[in-house]
């Protein structure tokens, strides 16, 4: 695993020495196998890693515990946990749509590069709504591996290879 996401940073330049990544850590599977590679990768790279979780509690219980988890899982690796929580209210995109961009809202106030764990899965997924919802060439494309001050190292790794992994 990490030599395939450390393949697609090479490919698309998405790292340089002495980095700071802000982390997006849902406590999911994709995002800890990110972590999990990135910290494999920043002793070499000179990266400083910032995992972010936010909580919008919107499953009360299973929230609390996915942030217990992502809590432990970073105090396994020495690295403190910046948290955050916003207040979501369905917007006209809908309720999903405005918890993203709170979350990206409060991963840009950090000082970073952001790194989220979009998978070859997620960007046919987001190719298919796309296509059906009309799209131009721009919406064919997908998701990019790296655009200002967010990269996506793991859009080569499938959801299966991150659960196997």
């Amino acid at each position: 695993m990490k030599n395939r996401i450390l393949q697609t940073i090479r490919q698309h330049q998405m790292l340089e020495k002495g980095m700071h990544i802000v982390i997006g850590l849902s406590g999911g599977p994709d995002s800890m196998c990110m972590f999990d590679v990135l910290c494999r990768l920043a002793e070499d790279w000179q990266l400083t890693l910032h995992p972010v979780h936010v909580n919008h509690k919107f499953r009360p219980g299973a929230a609390e515990e996915d942030q217990a988890f992502v809590e432990d899982f970073c105090s396994r690796y020495d690295i403190p946990l910046y948290k955050g929580g916003a207040a979501v209210e369905t917007g006209p995109k809908g309720l999903e749509a405005a918890a993203r961009d709170a979350r990206y809202a409060f991963l840009r106030s950090l000082n970073g590069t952001i790194a989220t764990a979009h998978t070859a899965d997620d960007n046919a997924e987001t190719v298919l709504m796309h296509l059906l919802r009309g799209t131009g060439l721009r919406g064919l494309g997908g998701v990019t591996p790296k655009s200002e001050g967010l990269i996506r190292p793991m859009l080569d790794v499938t959801r299966a290879e991150v659960e196997e992994f």
